[in-house]
């Protein structure tokens, strides 16, 4: 669904709010930079793997902006519908993901949540366990660039709703 700024009193929706700030506009190189970061990071991971990192990322750090692209490239991608829904409680839905999956989004989750300061040991040691070197070299790679490009989206108000698969790269 696309919204507008536009809202009539018919409309049943809220009015969308504006950007505070277009900052790639204002900021090209670190835009285009942080697309060059972005593909690196990414490179030798599963495509679907890759979505629902940035998914539950983006979950943890309510970037509605990033949970509307995401969720688009990962049905694009072939993702299933119900795997998106339940990667907010997938502890409770286990059953849905494989085990490096579950590595990959327990990881995740440690990495974007560094409340305690540290990534816990048994946390990164499933993921080791799972994932090849360079593969986990990737996969923390990705996982700390949806978070910074969360914290683009959540300080400046990106609005989600406008975002088609494959938009930007």
């Amino acid at each position: 669904m696309t919204t507008t700024n536009e809202n009539t009193a018919t409309d049943p929706f809220a009015p969308e709010e504006p950007a505070r700030l277009e900052w790639a506009k204002h900021a090209p190189e670190v835009w285009k930079a942080m697309l060059g970061l972005e593909k690196a990071a990414g490179r030798g991971l599963d495509p679907k793997l890759k979505e629902l990192v940035k998914i539950r990322a983006s979950q943890l750090n309510h970037c509605a902006f990033c949970l509307d692209m995401h969720t688009k490239d990962a049905l694009a991608a072939g993702e299933s519908v119900e795997r998106i829904v339940q990667l907010s409680a997938w502890q409770e839905s286990r059953h849905f993901y494989t085990e490096r999956e579950i590595a990959a989004i327990e990881l995740t989750e440690a990495v974007t949540v560094l409340t305690d300061g540290f990534v816990p040991d048994d946390v990164y040691g499933r993921a080791a366990k799972l994932f090849d070197e360079s593969e986990l070299a990737h996969l923390i790679a990705a996982i700390t660039v949806i978070n910074a490009w969360n914290r683009f989206g959540v300080t400046c108000r990106l609005m989600p709703g406008h975002y088609t698969p494959g938009q930007h790269g």
